[in-house]
């Protein structure tokens, strides 16, 4: 475990050189980014020239400041994501003399605290492989609360019109995989995939062996782009500038399936596989939404909430206050899901307004800390730890810290009562002598 500033910041340094090192020896490969749109990938994009790595990547924050707490999420189906337009998470930090931000509403804030956790003011709500690599291997947090989507397991996506129908269709053939070289953060893209292809093999009775399984090494730093290190005040900003559902440059396999390099890559879920499809150049030939065991639908989910040990002991009143806003706006979202959607469709990779309020139908947008959530969690965990994604162990339910919601919900129902009292002795005066 790595718990100091220093020791991160020489690993990072290192890891760094390391990256380096391994891009150089992949000459061959160019990098997809600046990819103007999915759609665009057949016709004839030539990939642009890769783009070498800086010469020292650094995870950089604002000075810590308890007045201060900021949140940083994922572009996933999550009461946070609701939030961000309701703004009831800052209205409950306002009530105890608190600001609260977007992470990346300050220069000083790069992106990387989003995956490596080195801010201690931060609460993160987001896919399940980054808290779980901090916890295992960077430093100690608090599980908080978990979001389960049910039925978005992964697709296998192929090229419309290859004579491709079933997963056995797919033996000998090639199956892509990225690799990131940006090494300050887990490779969560990768591990998704990996966990998704060894899975329909499994479901449809074949192993590795029966296919080639091929890297696509990319340098993952879309991160350091200037116009990307610009002050954000709401994560929906970033997404509509970069038109994030039809653009997937930011990964290399979408390119390498179209211009024949692979015969099929594996897509995260649903959500990814109606934007591929709405192409016309692509289609699913196994789905694992369609199999009755949820334990196959868990590719970085259920979605997590995380704060670090220091500010669950130190500030347990600022982890409460996050919880109690993603409370109301879970139970708003829950109550008016068509009013949701318009707010989700903005953030999420759902094609449409009408995509979205279908993949939201059933999900429960109060977070908790359900034994199935924890359950998927341990999946998650055990297959990143079996196949070397972190080198350290650690116990799920100890991880687990389900008193900050116990306590979140308890002051919400206690000012519940308090408005219902204040409001019944405004109506009967008498009651006050």
């Amino acid at each position: 475990m790595n718990d100091s500033k220093e020791g991160l910041d020489t690993e990072i340094e290192e890891s760094s050189a390391q990256s380096r090192r391994n891009f150089v020896r992949n000459t061959g490969f160019l990098a997809v980014g600046g990819v103007a749109g999915l759609a665009a990938l057949g016709a004839g994009v030539t990939p642009a020239p890769a783009v070498a790595a800086p010469s020292k990547k650094q995870a950089t924050t604002v000075a810590l400041d308890w007045k201060e707490v900021y949140y940083t999420n994922c572009p996933l189906v999550s009461a946070s994501n609701v939030d961000q337009e309701l703004g009831w998470t800052k209205e409950e930090y306002a009530k105890i003399g608190v600001d609260f931000a977007y992470f990346r509403s300050r220069r000083e804030t790069n992106w990387y605290p989003h995956y490596i956790h080195n801010q201690e003011n931060l609460i993160r709500f987001g896919g399940l492989f980054p808290p779980i690599h901090v916890q295992a291997d960077l430093r100690r947090t608090r599980l908080l609360g978990a979001t389960h989507v049910p039925n978005e397991g992964g697709c296998m996506m192929v090229r419309a019109r290859d004579n491709l129908y079933k997963m056995s269709d797919l033996k000998g053939k090639k199956i892509g995989i990225t690799k990131s070289l940006n090494t300050i953060k887990n490779d969560w893209w990768r591990i998704q995939e990996h966990q998704g292809i060894l899975l329909m093999l499994r479901m449809n009775g074949m192993t590795e062996n029966d296919v080639q399984i091929v890297d696509f090494p990319y340098p993952d730093d879309w991160y350091e782009d200037p116009k990307m290190l610009e002050p954000l005040y709401n994560p929906t900003e970033w997404q509509l500038n970069r038109d994030h559902k039809h653009d997937l440059a930011f990964r290399p396999l979408e390119t390498s399936l179209l211009e024949g390099k692979v015969d099929a890559i594996y897509s995260q879920s649903k959500v990814f596989q109606h934007i591929q499809e709405a192409t016309g150049q692509m289609k699913a030939i196994e789905d694992l939404s369609r199999y009755p065991d949820w334990t196959l639908q868990i590719a970085n989910i259920p979605a997590v909430i995380t704060c670090t040990d220091t500010m669950a002991e130190k500030h347990p009143e600022l982890v409460v206050a996050f919880l109690k806003g993603m409370i109301r706006a879970g139970r708003w979202s829950n109550d008016h899901k068509r009013a949701a959607t318009v707010i989700l469709n903005k953030q999420t990779y759902y094609l449409d307004e009408e995509d979205t309020y279908r993949g939201i139908q059933d999900v429960d947008m109060v977070p908790n800390l359900s034994r199935q959530n924890l359950a998927a969690v341990d999946i998650g965990k055990d297959f990143m730890l079996k196949h070397k994604y972190i080198k350290n162990n650690f116990d799920v339910q100890e991880w687990a810290a389900p008193e900050f919601l116990e306590q979140a919900a308890k002051e919400l129902l206690q000012a519940q009562w308090e408005k219902i009292e204040v409001e019944k002795l405004s109506k009967d005066p008498a009651r006050l002598g």
